[in-house]
């Protein structure tokens, strides 16, 4: 079977991971003939993803002379250029729902937001978004395919290693404190709050860890600090799991694939900076509980399927794909969301000029307010009628 998975790059991001490493598996174990396609040219150099150089990466023009079975779009943007490829079976692998990427007044939200309506087939990752996009759409038939491990690298230890009591509580933060919905600042807050001695280690795409250092990382962490707002299935804590730590985590869509309050790890709420301190403080000054919450997060590690076993269920997914009948999402689609998509880079630049023009204007309009001020007014009162004056016997 030939597939082509649409990626929109391959900069470093936990979504294009998921996708480079089913390609990996499919290509290595199932037979499948798998390229990447980029939906436009990369600025950047890519990541070194692992597996990334078992599988064939082309850019647009090459793909639009292929012929696949299955393409696969795996981002909003990246919709459109799938649908101008031709292949038997269009479908769209979905992560989230990516509408809630960017904020109310975003344009981008409205048009990733329509892409969940065109009808194509849905793979998705998580429960939670298949039952969602089920019900936005009655009759339509989601395919789940959870996430793997890759085993080797984020391998299980026989047991948690026992901290004295003495120690302070390690804490890992990973994410972008760029990315307003990650919740990194709010992390970070949570921990400055805390009363009782503890450490922290920070994870950031600015300083990007290999992912057997990060595995290390992990190891060395009692608990994964993660207060995302938006996630489709949160990978951190869960590699965080495999390494023996635990986690504290807001009740994120996503967490309840594999996290279980007070079993494995810790619900808290967003935008709470003192209660998160204080179930930070507990699992500091109680061992015995940070000790059963990370062997309930082992447990669960070591029943989570590896990328092998994943990669099986989706080599079934996209046969299931090619048997199903085609649905009409076409070229129309395609054309409405290019020009969606111009128009949104358009208004991109547009807004960027804007806050450009604004930035040079600001110290302009802070002098105007300035000299609106009573206190300033009266001071310059003899200048201004000194300048009128002046004005007035030019005029003469």
């Amino acid at each position: 079977m030939r597939v082509a998975f649409v990626v929109n790059d391959l900069q470093l991001s936990g979504g294009v991971g998921v996708v480079v490493e089913h390609a990996r598996q499919l290509t290595r174990h199932h037979g499948f003939a798998v390229e990447l396609v980029l939906a436009r040219e990369q600025a950047e150099p890519e990541w070194g993803f692992r597996g990334l150089a078992d599988v064939p990466v082309h850019g647009m023009e090459r793909a639009r002379g292929g012929d696949y079975d299955v393409v696969v779009a795996t981002w909003w943007e990246t919709v459109g250029p799938a649908l101008e490829l031709p292949a038997r079976r269009h479908a769209y692998f979905i992560q989230s729902l990516e509408d809630r990427f960017y904020r109310p007044h975003e344009a981008q939200r409205l048009a990733a937001a329509l892409t969940h309506d065109i009808p194509l087939h849905v793979i998705t990752e998580a429960r939670w978004i298949a039952e969602t996009l089920e019900a936005m759409a009655p009759g339509r038939r989601c395919l789940y395919v959870r996430n793997g491990i890759a085993k080797d690298v984020f391998t299980p230890p026989a047991a948690p290693t026992v901290r004295g009591d003495g120690e302070p509580l390690r804490i890992l933060v990973e994410g972008n404190p760029e990315v307003w919905f990650k919740g990194v600042p709010e992390a970070l807050a949570a921990t400055r709050a805390m009363t009782a001695p503890h450490t922290v280690t920070t994870v950031t795409p600015s300083d990007p860890l290999p992912q057997r250092e990060l595995a290390a990382a992990y190891a060395d962490a009692d608990v994964v600090l993660k207060l995302s707002r938006v996630e489709g299935m949160s990978g951190p804590p869960l590699e965080g799991f495999h390494m023996g730590a635990t986690c504290v985590v807001t009740g994120v869509t996503g967490h309840e694939e594999f996290v279980v309050h007070g079993e494995n790890g810790l619900v808290v709420e967003w935008d709470d900076a003192r209660g998160t301190a204080r179930a930070l403080d507990l699992l500091a000054r109680d061992r015995a509980l940070l000790h059963r919450l990370r062997w309930g997060a082992l447990a669960t590690a070591k029943g989570w399927p590896s990328w092998e076993q994943q990669g099986t269920v989706m080599a079934a997914a996209l046969r299931e794909i090619a048997r199903r009948p085609a649905l009409p999402g076409g070229r129309f689609d395609a054309r409405l969301l290019a020009e969606l998509r111009g128009g949104i880079e358009r208004h991109a630049l547009v807004a960027a000029e804007r806050d450009r023009l604004r930035w040079r204007l600001a110290p302009v309009l802070a002098a105007e307010r300035a000299l609106e001020r009573p206190a300033v007014r009266w001071l310059v009162r003899p200048a201004r009628r000194g300048w009128g004056a002046a004005r007035r016997r030019v005029r003469r």
